[in-house]
């Protein structure tokens, strides 16, 4: 366990992943899945383009933000070749269109709403995840 570790960062930022999720579905009638966002973007329906572009833009605006406060937050190695990383993004952007939704959308949302398909897509995002993480530690090496 890292002795630097503070749960209150992770709590306050859980709060206010469902503070926003809960605020987009109540006031707005929207799941806040990033995958789905995104995705209406590339195909946007009349009238529809406006909210889906201020969410990503709040998104890319807060890491942004982040940066140039210099806040440390999130330490950044990058110990796999960047075509991995690239491949790895692609692999990811796939899966969420095959299952319907992200980890934002299944896992935060979905779960709150006690969604059966979110409950399987979460398990097996996480198996997943698992397997492949062992898989690629020991096929790549570790870091």
């Amino acid at each position: 366990m890292n002795p630097d570790f503070s749960p209150l960062s992770a709590l306050f930022g859980g709060a206010l992943i469902g503070l926003s999720a809960g605020g987009m579905l109540l006031l707005h009638g929207r799941v806040a899945g990033i995958s789905g966002i995104v995705g209406g973007l590339l195909h946007p329906k009349p009238g529809d383009v406006r909210w889906r572009a201020a969410f990503v833009l709040g998104l890319l605006t807060a890491g942004l933000v982040s940066l140039i406060s210099g806040v440390d937050t999130f330490p950044y190695t990058l110990d796999r070749a960047p075509w991995m990383v690239g491949l790895a993004g692609l692999l990811v952007g796939f899966g969420t269109r095959l299952g319907n939704g992200c980890t934002s959308g299944h896992g935060v949302c979905g779960l709150a709403r006690f969604s059966q398909r979110s409950l399987v897509a979460v398990v097996t995002f996480m198996a997943t995840g698992m397997i492949t993480a062992v898989l690629v530690d020991r096929l790549l090496g570790g870091a």
